[in-house]
């Protein structure tokens, strides 16, 4: 037995308890007559002490050898601490040691196990073995694993089913580019790792599993952006038989248990807001609405004076800033140039302080009087101490940048706090998207998301106007979960293809197996999938998910501690019949 007890467990009612322990050598500290070693396992952390007095003098030599990170096995007497630790769950007690086993021996590591570590992330990414140790990252790993035991939990408690889908599939056009795997017993050809195992629930709804779920890892092999990983995992669920308001509700109710079991919140109702209502309001479709700051479209106060940049633009737009008013020069300047950095693109920024007397200040006094500002302060909602910001331009690129600004005035004004969850659906998404460079439409969501009921006619006449029967749920700013009610019936699924530029051979040599399978009685059917790397960082109060991950992969896609990817040696080239072109 290597321990009797872990080094979290042991408590005042433990005194005079013959125990062992295993675990790690936090830290030693040696007074010379006495030596202490802080033992800490997944569970916390046990003092041992080491005392002349007490302990044979071969046992306390033996201590004092023990370096950071050894793995040690101990056997001795809890007795009462003199001095107590209030701060450590073990803090009243401490071990009298008698015998002490070395099971492993440890370099220096390359940076402290502590919860404040001198390593950069780099450095913790290569070790990511020893980062786990540190009680932030077990942690982490420890609330994951809590809320996918709550997913499970409430799911089957909602008779859903969970099943596994297969990793290696045929690629087929989601979106983002395919991991490929070659296939050696058939030469040639290749695997897909899945980007959502979109097409194996819908034919488990035609299977009449009725309600199914799995917590899976999908694959996406797109380009990175910051927070993104090209393996991250789902929570997917499907189910037959349903409207959409049936899903909202269903996964309304998954939401509410999160936060309910995990963060103590009760929620009672989601709002519900449309796709061109959010994109107006909030200018993204995944508004976080812990805070206001709406859009005032400003056009009919702003134009048709002397002042050429708004006359010229599509779209005038503002939001008020709480408090703001109170601004330096220098604080506006350095707003102005943040606007006008390359990652948001805006040309500058206009800007009105609405004085706490009633008055207004503007770096376009020249063109528009008090009287004309009023109307910028009704149209955004401004009260005094309020400071307005404009934007102006192309209707679609300044609700982007001003909806970057909000965000961005929301983050240093404190307003994104972490212990307030928002949720909310966004429905009514358009069905396609136009790609403004080759002329053609594509699936917004994917190409089995359903019209809604009555508009499948304008695919014919207006595609750009037909609504998706689709839906998204936001939480504080970031979409968690999105899905739709799926097309069922082979013609309309055909019907889509046509209008996505699919040659009926292409789509039948894509899809044929789904198309074929609507053949045999596809029930009405439709589902969400929630990420879960995304959930859990919001549920946890933190914005980067590789902190509860696991192994995660870098900002490259690469995982620096096992060194992958990595080339594959001459004889695996040969059996896969694959030759390496490194085009310069």
């Amino acid at each position: 037995m290597y321990r009797s007890h872990t080094c979290g467990e042991l408590r005042e009612t433990h005194i005079n308890t013959k125990v062992t322990l295993s675990g790690w050598v936090q830290k030693t500290r040696d007074k010379g007559f006495v030596v202490w070693v802080d033992l800490r396992d997944r569970y916390g952390i046990t003092q041992l002490v080491f005392d002349e007095d007490r302990t044979s003098s071969k046992l306390l030599e033996q201590a004092r050898h023990l370096g950071r990170e050894f793995v040690v096995q101990v056997t001795g007497e809890v007795i009462e601490r003199s001095s107590k630790n209030p701060n450590l769950a073990t803090g009243d007690i401490e071990v009298l040691v008698d015998e002490v086993i070395i099971l492993n021996e440890s370099k220096t590591p390359p940076f402290t196990i502590e919860n404040e570590t001198d390593g950069g992330e780099d450095l913790r990414m290569k070790y990511r073995y020893l980062d786990i140790r540190r009680n932030p990252v077990k942690n982490n790993l420890i609330f994951r694993s809590k809320v996918s035991m709550e997913v499970r939990k409430y799911l089957s408690d909602q008779n859903f089913i969970e099943v596994e889908t297969p990793y290696l599939i045929k690629s087929t056009p989601e979106g983002a580019r395919d991991f490929v795997v070659p296939s050696r017993m058939n030469e040639g050809q290749f695997y897909a790792l899945p980007q959502s195992p979109q097409t194996f629930k819908q034919l488990l709804m035609v299977g009449g599993m009725d309600k199914y779920f799995q917590i899976v890892k999908c694959f996406r092999d797109e380009d990175l952006r910051a927070d993104r990983q090209p393996e991250f995992t789902q929570i997917d669920c499907e189910m037959a038989f349903v409207e959409q308001e049936d899903i909202l509700d269903a996964f309304e109710g998954l939401t509410k248990h999160l936060l309910k079991e995990i963060k103590g919140v009760k929620i009672s109702a989601f709002p519900r807001i449309t796709y061109d209502d959010a994109m107006r309001i909030y200018g993204n479709d995944k508004p976080d609405i812990r805070f206001g700051m709406e859009f005032g479209e400003l056009n009919a106060v702003a134009q048709h004076k002397d002042f050429g940049v708004f006359n010229s633009a599509e779209l005038v737009v503002g939001i008020a800033v709480p408090g703001a008013a109170s601004y330096t020069r220098k604080e506006l300047d350095a707003l102005v140039n943040w606007v006008k950095r390359p990652q948001v693109g805006a040309n500058g920024m206009v800007y009105a302080k609405y004085n706490e007397d009633g008055s207004f200040k503007s770096t376009v006094d020249k063109f528009y009087d008090q009287e004309d500002l009023a109307k910028w302060a009704e149209a955004t909602q401004a009260k005094p101490g309020d400071l307005i910001c404009v934007l102006s331009g192309d209707a679609n690129k300044t609700r982007a940048q001003l909806s970057a600004l909000r965000m961005e005035l929301a983050e240093r004004l404190g307003l994104r706090n972490a212990d307030e969850f928002a949720p909310l659906w966004v429905i009514d998404f358009p069905l396609l998207e136009l790609d403004e460079e080759t002329g053609n439409y594509h699936a917004m969501h994917h190409p089995f998301t359903s019209p809604k009921p009555g508009q499948l006619e304008l695919l014919e006449t207006d595609p750009g106007a037909v609504r998706a029967n689709a839906y998204d749920l936001v939480l504080n700013g970031n979409e968690i979960g999105g899905g739709s009610i799926r097309i069922h019936d082979r013609d309309v699924q055909s019907t889509m293809f046509k209008h996505l530029g699919f040659t009926p051979e292409e789509a039948q040599a894509q899809f044929g197996f789904l198309m074929d399978a609507f053949q045999y009685g596809a029930p009405p059917h439709g589902g969400i999938a929630f990420g879960l790397d995304r959930l859990v960082s919001i549920l946890g109060g933190q914005e980067t998910i590789r902190d509860f991950i696991a192994f995660p992969k870098n900002n490259s896609g690469r995982d620096v501690m096992i060194d992958a990817p990595a080339a594959i040696d001459q004889e695996q080239l040969r059996e896969l019949s694959l030759k390496i072109d490194i085009k310069a």
